[in-house]
């Protein structure tokens, strides 16, 4: 635990600009390499600069550095997240400030999904049923009812997202078994993640083989006996390939990856290796 001076105590004003800023600017300089990180790293501007106030120079850049690693959740969520994030900042000392990452990453994945779920693809197509139904009826209060329902939940979320993920984040590491707490979040967090990652690999990578042994109708189809015995295998095992080819390359060559499947893809396709 690192001792925390009241030159460099978190205020409420520190929240609420890195609330602020989360809330309008979390999606600036969007990228595909790091994806939110820029606006993350942003958004706890104000944080960092209040815990690093007179601190050397060689620990600001350093803060500000494990804040530009990869980051991508949802929106309305995120803010949370930081709240938790700016406890642990101010509550850890530096040779602990991987544990903000790990927190901080491992609560991502869950979080995006939970968010795209519940309020991208639930409250967001009711708020906009809502609105279209005034709207075809030539009322033009359907596009500002829609507006309202929207942001009438986001931006509470946001707010009180951020002031409560801090104050439960730094009620936990102050606690006896607060660290072992968060160590349990971490790790329910990961595995959530790696389901939804699971899920989404089966609903969103399609990969069928064309294949047959034999000829007319007594011809086995490769594809059925593959669903029978392990459904999914081939979109696993080329989602498999393709993570071990971006951890090989580390990050590069991506759009060279994203071309050579196609390629392939069409080239088995035409032999009718794959379907």
């Amino acid at each position: 635990m690192t001792e925390v001076t009241q030159e460099n105590k978190l205020t409420k004003k520190d929240l609420f600009k890195m609330f602020w800023r989360a809330s309008w600017t979390i999606q600036f300089s969007h990228n595909y390499e790091r994806m939110q990180s820029l606006g993350t790293l942003y958004a706890l501007q104000p944080v960092l600069s209040r815990l690093y106030k007179g601190k050397p120079k060689e620990q600001r850049v350093a803060a500000q550095k494990r804040h530009l690693e990869f980051f991508n959740s949802h929106p309305a969520l995120n803010p949370f997240i930081l709240g938790i994030t700016a406890a642990m900042e101010e509550n850890t000392a530096e040779d602990e400030k991987d544990s903000v990452i790990a927190v901080k990453t491992s609560l991502m994945g869950p979080l995006a999904g939970l968010g795209d779920s519940m309020l991208n693809f639930t409250w967001t197509p009711i708020a906009g049923s809502i609105g279209a139904s005034f709207a075809i009826q030539g009322n033009f209060l359907g596009v500002i009812l829609m507006f309202l329902m929207i942001n009438g939940l986001y931006w509470p979320l946001k707010y009180y997202g951020t002031m409560w993920g801090y104050n439960q984040g730094r009620s936990l590491l102050t606690s006896a078994n607060g660290k072992k707490i968060l160590d349990r979040i971490s790790t329910g967090a990961n595995v959530l993640g790696v389901m939804v990652t699971g899920a989404l690999i089966t609903s969103t990578v399609t990969l069928k083989t064309g294949l047959k042994y034999g000829s007319g109708k007594t011809a086995i189809d490769v594809q059925s006996m593959l669903d029978k015995v392990v459904p999914f295998v081939l979109p696993l095992l080329i989602t498999l390939l393709c993570l071990y080819l971006i951890k090989k390359w580390n990050g590069k060559h991506v759009v060279a990856l994203i071309f050579g499947i196609i390629i392939v893809a069409i080239a088995l396709s035409a032999f009718g290796i794959i379907a």
